[in-house]
């Protein structure tokens, strides 16, 4: 069983499903208001738990009843929430999020996604010893995302690095990733280039390995000295694209010991269905999920 550490956000997503997007200061009458939980470090952690993975999860949530609601729901995913740790006095991460039209807008307030420590990792450096990977992503605090990168090149283990919100980067933490997994945007920003440089030419200039999601174009990706090359998506009814790239990232880890050519398409396939359903870990598939839609595509 493929063995995955997740370091990172954990939150309560506050979800308004609209007719379409409000303007500044207009009042839009919504259509359905749900309270999921998500956050890009838990997201992907029931991702890869659903495909069967043994999964860890490193964060922090607070004590409130949003932080109740999310540890006991990683709880019954199956999570490891050994080094789950939660804050007092302070409340849960939170996301206000808005879908219409398939596509969403985020609000995030970090709360106690802010107390992530680098000590918090190096208590779990016994985990992330005997993982096959680990997924880091950046809604926890800098000092933290570089803990969890030196710590698991230091043992050896296959970082995977999701770098949204994103910033720029030290050369150094990329060069320790074993992939990059931005999309164009996210890419140009990491680097520090123009945003409209074309995105073939940004996965060239970057120190890693680069996995680099498109939506509907599927994935590019470049692994090494390779030249970019590409797998296409998978054609579906775009319901609400939450979680998607969690998923994705998710995915990859899980398959990546199976070839990186297969793990890019299941890694696709899997987002796609994800995008299919509302909800961030709401559309989340299982394996024989997975496994059944990629027979009929």
């Amino acid at each position: 069983m493929t063995r995955i550490v997740v370091v990172g956000s954990i939150n309560m997503d506050l979800v308004t499903l609209a007719p379409r997007f409000p303007a500044p200061g207009e009042t839009l009458t919504g259509e359905r208001f749900l309270t999921i939980p998500g956050g890009k470090g838990a997201n992907q952690a029931v991702a890869a738990a659903r495909l069967g993975a043994s999964v860890s999860m490193v964060g922090c949530v607070g004590d409130d009843a949003f932080g109740e609601q999310l540890y006991d729901g990683l709880v019954a995913e199956g999570i490891d929430v050994s080094h789950v740790t939660r804050i007092d006095g302070i409340g849960s991460g939170t996301a206000s999020i808005t879908v219409a039209g398939g596509e969403n807008q985020i609000v995030v307030v970090p709360a106690a996604n802010g107390r992530v420590t680098p000590a918090h990792v190096e208590a779990a450096r016994e985990l992330i010893r005997g993982a096959d990977a680990v997924l880091v992503q950046l809604e926890i605090p800098l000092d933290a995302v570089e803990a969890t990168l030196r710590i698991a090149h230091e043992e050896g283990v296959a970082i995977i690095l999701n770098p949204a919100p994103a910033q720029k980067l030290p050369v150094e933490w990329l060069s320790r990733v074993r992939f990059l997994t931005p999309n164009q945007h996210e890419l140009a920003m990491v680097l520090g280039q123009p945003g409209d440089t074309d995105f073939r030419e940004l996965m060239r200039l970057a120190p890693c390995p680069v996995m680099l999601t498109r939506g509907e174009d599927g994935a590019w990706f470049r692994d090494k000295d390779d030249e970019p090359r590409h797998q296409g998506g998978f054609r579906v009814d775009a319901v609400d694209s939450t979680g998607a790239g969690d998923t994705f990232n998710a995915a990859l880890a899980v398959f990546l010991a199976e070839g990186l050519d297969v793990a890019v398409r299941k890694a696709c396939a899997t987002a796609a269905i994800a995008v299919s359903r509302l909800g961030a870990q709401g559309g989340m598939p299982r394996l024989d999920e997975v496994t059944a839609f990629l027979e009929t595509h």
